[in-house]
């Protein structure tokens, strides 16, 4: 699980790197960047829409996301960004590997990792 200070929580929070971060896309997720120099670290916010599925096939998105960046990513991410990741419907379909090699490559895409 992701510690809490590391998560994107409120609306204001989204809002603000919708409308002025970068977006990176491949086929199942987007990446919203914004350098925010107000947080020691990175925060991290999902979002996933109910035409992914019903709420377990939500949930589960959400929750694989999260972990692979807790553990793949953790140390690669910059410090003082905020990064919101929007679920594509292919993503409520792929497994563990599935959504780390997703990542791996959004985040090269868009040369966010370290």
């Amino acid at each position: 699980m992701l510690p809490r200070p590391l998560r994107l929580v409120k609306r204001e929070d989204f809002r603000k790197v919708f409308q002025s971060g970068k977006s990176v896309a491949n086929r199942e997720f987007v990446c919203y960047t914004l350098h925010n120099p107000e947080v020691e670290r990175f925060r991290l916010g999902v979002s996933v829409s109910k035409k992914i599925g019903k709420a377990v096939v939500r949930n589960r998105v959400k929750r694989l996301v999260r972990e692979v960046v807790r553990v793949h990513f953790m140390d690669k991410l910059p410090d003082h960004t905020d990064l919101v990741i929007i679920a594509r419907i292919p993503a409520g379909t792929l497994d563990f590997h599935g959504v780390r090699k997703s990542l791996g490559h959004l985040f090269w895409k868009g040369k966010i990792v370290r």
